[in-house]
C-alpha cells in the first residue's frame, strides 16, 4: 500500500473514530501527497498534523470538542487544489485548512480563503507572496521557511565570509526557481554585491557543465543556488565532471530525498543549506520522532512533521483565545495571541501580528549539511558572527 493511500486511510480511521462523538469539529489538509517531488513534505506534514490531532483529542479536544481530520490530495495541480478548497469550505464546513504543499497552489486559491474568511496555516509551501496581503483581509498564515527569508540568510552568510570573493547565482527556470532568483538579486543589491554571473537551467536538465564552465571562467568561488532537490543533485554531478567545486549555499530543497539520491553519498556532503530543524533538539520533538520516525523514508525531513504539528498548536491557541471556531475571530486571535505557544520548532511569542503572518524568520533557521547519510547542524565562525542587521530583506 502506497504511503499516500496509507495516510488517507489513517485520516479516515481517525475521522470515523471522532465522528462517533458528538459535535466534532472538522479540520483539513489540502496539499500534494502523491503527485510531485514535493509530495514528500506533504506526506510527512500529514503525519505531524495527525499526531497533533491525536494528542489534542486525548486532552479533551478544542473548546471541549474533538477534532475530525480530513485529508485532500491535490496531486500538485492548482485546479484540483482549488476544487478541494471549495469543497472543504462549502460542503465539509471545516474550521481551518492546513497546507498546501506547493506554492503555486496556495497562490491559486488564497483569494478564496480571504473571501470566505477561512484561516489557512501553511507548513510547507515557501513562496514569499503566499502571506502577502492582497486586500484588507488576509487569512494566510505560515509556520515554515520563506523564500525571502532563506535568500536573506544565504546572502548574509556570503556577505560576511572573508573567503567569498565572487558570487554566482544559479536557478532553475521554474516559477519556484525564478521567484527565488528575484529574491537573491534584490537582496544582493541591498548588500551592494554585484554577482559575477547569473545562470539558469531547466529543472529537467541533467548536465549543467556549460553553466558551471561560465562560472569558472568568471572566477566564481561561491554559488547561491535556487533549485529543487534532483536538479541540485545533477548540479553536483556536473561539478564533479569539471572538477570545479565552488562553495555552494542553497535552500532546504537539499534536505529532500531527491538530492542525495542523485548526488550520491560523497557529493551530497558538499553544499551548506537551510532547514528549520537539522536534528531533534527537544524532549517533545524526540517523542514525536519516536512515534513517526520509522515511517519516514528520509528521517532528515522530520522538520516537515514538526512544522505541521506546530501549526495545529498555534491554531488551537487562537481558537481558545477567541472562544469560538468562527473564522474572523480566529484570524484576529492569531494576530494577537496573548500567551506564548510552546512548539516543537520554537516558542511562538507571538507567532503573528496583523502586519506579519510569518511564524518563522531567518534567525529561526538552522544551517545544515549532509554527513554520513544524515542532515546535521553546520556551524562556523561566520555564522557565529552574524547579527540581526546582516539579514537584509
Amino acid at each position: 500500500m502506497k504511503l499516500a493511500h496509507k495516510l488517507a486511510v489513517l485520516a479516515s480511521m481517525l475521522a470515523m473514530a471522532c465522528a462517533s462523538q458528538a459535535q466534532t469539529v472538522k479540520i483539513a489538509y489540502n496539499g500534494d501527497i502523491s503527485g510531485s517531488p514535493s509530495a514528500e513534505s506533504g506526506q510527512i506534514g500529514v503525519m505531524g498534523i495527525t499526531a497533533a490531532v491525536e494528542d489534542i483529542n486525548k486532552q479533551g479536544g478544542v473548546l471541549g470538542k474533538p477534532l475530525e481530520f480530513l485529508v485532500r490530495d491535490d496531486l500538485g495541480q492548482p485546479p484540483k487544489s482549488i476544487q478541494n478548497m471549495t469543497d472543504l469550505i462549502d460542503r465539509e464546513k471545516v474550521a481551518v485548512v492546513f497546507g498546501p504543499t506547493n506554492s503555486g497552489n496556495a497562490l491559486a486559491w488564497k483569494h478564496i480563503a480571504d473571501q470566505k474568511r477561512m484561516p489557512v496555516l501553511v507548513s510547507s509551501a515557501s513562496a514569499t507572496a503566499i502571506t502577502e496581503a492582497k486586500g484588507k483581509d488576509n487569512y494566510m498564515f505560515r509556520i515554515s521557511m520563506v523564500d525571502r527569508e532563506q535568500a536573506a540568510a544565504l546572502v548574509a552568510y556570503a556577505s560576511k565570509d572573508p573567503k567569498v570573493k565572487k558570487i554566482g547565482l544559479f536557478a532553475e527556470t521554474t516559477g519556484y526557481g525564478q521567484a527565488g532568483l528575484k529574491d537573491l538579486e534584490e537582496i544582493t543589491a541591498l548588500h551592494g554585491i554585484q554577482p559575477a554571473i547569473t545562470e539558469k537551467f531547466d529543472a529537467r536538465d541533467t548536465d549543467m557543465t556549460s553553466q558551471l564552465s561560465n562560472a569558472k571562467a568568471a572566477g566564481v568561488d561561491t554559488l547561491l543556488v535556487w533549485a529543487q532537490a534532483a536538479p541540485l543533485g545533477h548540479l553536483m554531478r556536473s561539478m564533479e565532471k569539471l572538477d570545479y567545486f565552488p562553495r555552494m549555499l542553497t535552500t532546504w530543497a537539499a534536505s529532500f530525498s531527491g538530492f542525495p539520491e542523485v548526488a550520491g553519498p560523497k557529493l551530497m556532503e558538499w553544499p551548506v543549506f537551510l532547514t528549520t530543524s537539522s536534528a531533534v533538539h527537544s524532549d517533545e520533538g524526540r517523542k514525536l520522532f519516536d512515534r513517526i520516525g520509522s515511517k519516514l523514508a528520509n528521517p532528515s525531513m522530520f522538520w516537515a512533521a514538526t512544522q505541521a504539528y506546530d501549526t495545529v498548536l498555534v491554531w488551537k491557541a487562537a481558537v481558545e483565545q477567541a472562544g469560538t471556531f468562527e473564522g474572523k475571530a480566529v484570524k484576529q486571535a492569531l494576530e494577537s495571541l496573548a500567551k506564548p505557544v510552546p512548539g516543537l520548532v520554537k516558542v511562538y511569542d507571538p507567532p503573528f501580528t496583523p502586519q506579519q503572518h510569518e511564524g518563522l524568520q531567518a534567525k529561526d533557521y538552522h544551517w545544515s549539511k549532509w554527513h554520513d547519510g544524515k542532515v546535521v547542524d553546520f556551524n562556523d565562525d561566520v555564522l557565529a558572527g552574524l547579527q540581526a542587521a546582516d539579514f537584509k530583506k
